[in-house]
């Protein structure tokens, strides 16, 4: 019996500069030419000004925890030895509002609070695939 895996994104082409990034280990955000407003989840033209000048920034990866939920049940295949699992929502430093979903690692679900300091970290979940997830950092 093999292990189930966990999925992994699958990038597109307006994803893929986040993807990119995150494989060399940097996070990089959509960032807008026009309003310098950093846009995440990326998409085709800027929210809040309409244009279709967006690039990938590197960001520095620093935040704190805007909201969280704790998993007990596994939500998909290769979850179950991850649990419990702390699932942030990290606010990042360079813009208010600006928000990245991602799991919270080696911290217990009672380390977890709102306005917790983190830094982005890097898993590696196969070779090749790595998400950015987060940890607790001092403040």
């Amino acid at each position: 019996m093999t292990t189930p895996i966990r999925p992994a994104p699958f990038p597109d082409d307006v994803t893929e500069g986040f993807w990119e990034s995150v494989r060399a280990r940097r996070l990089s955000i959509q960032r807008c030419a026009a309003c310098t407003r950093f846009n995440h989840a990326p998409s085709l033209t800027c929210p809040t000004c309409g244009s279709e000048d967006l690039g990938f920034e590197e960001v520095s990866g620093y935040g704190t925890v805007h909201s969280f939920t704790v998993l007990e049940h596994p939500p998909g295949p290769g979850f179950a030895e991850l649990l419990p699992l702390v699932v942030v929502i990290v606010e990042l430093v360079e813009q208010p509002g600006l928000l990245l979903v991602a799991d919270l690692l080696d911290a217990e679900p009672a380390q977890a609070r709102i306005g917790a300091a983190v830094q982005v970290d890097f898993e590696e979940i196969s070779e090749d695939c790595v998400l950015p997830q987060f940890r607790l950092t001092e403040a």
